[in-house]
């Protein structure tokens, strides 16, 4: 029976799973983003995710669990040095799952997954996005507040040189 066994067995024995897990994790942590099957992505992220969030404190026991999990002592400091302190302000969510459509030889399901906070494109967009103006239409109302705060600023440009001719007539 199956009961209560929530996660991806992957089609492997234990051993092989946690294996290619830790393999997963470690290239992910590394290279910021790779390129795999739908499945083994969403495994990963339930794998990867407790880590991450594990590496927000640094100190040698939190060290020693995440280490115990990835066996590779540069991806350990990959991951305390580099990664943990650009995601420390984020409660959750550190990878992104891209799908990319299908693989020509076994019409597997393909997706990139990546750590959120190291993808440029996605974090400049949401930048342009805050600066754009609104596209709605305003209201009559408005219009005259914008009309109004526009003319007042021309209105004082003139006062200004009357103010500079007055002492050139004394």
């Amino acid at each position: 029976m199956n009961h209560k066994k929530k996660f991806n067995h992957l089609s492997r024995t234990s051993a092989h799973r946690k294996a290619l897990l830790s393999n997963m994790a470690v290239s992910l942590i590394l290279h910021k983003r790779i390129r795999t099957t739908v499945p083994k992505a969403k495994a990963l992220k339930i794998y990867v995710e407790p880590l991450i969030t594990k590496s927000k404190d640094d100190n040698s026991h939190s060290r020693r669990i995440v280490f115990s999990y990835l066996k590779q002592k540069e991806a350990v400091t990959e991951l305390f040095k580099e990664v943990a302190p650009k995601i420390a302000n984020r409660p959750g969510g550190y990878t992104r799952v891209l799908r990319t459509g299908n693989r020509i030889g076994d019409n597997a399901e393909t997706c990139i997954i990546e750590l959120v906070d190291y993808n440029t494109t996605y974090t400049e967009v949401k930048q342009e996005v805050k600066k754009t103006a609104t596209r709605r239409r305003r209201s009559s109302g408005a219009k005259k507040a914008v009309a109004a705060t526009e003319a007042a600023p021309a209105e004082e440009a003139p006062k200004a040189e009357v103010a500079e001719e007055t002492p050139k007539a004394e």
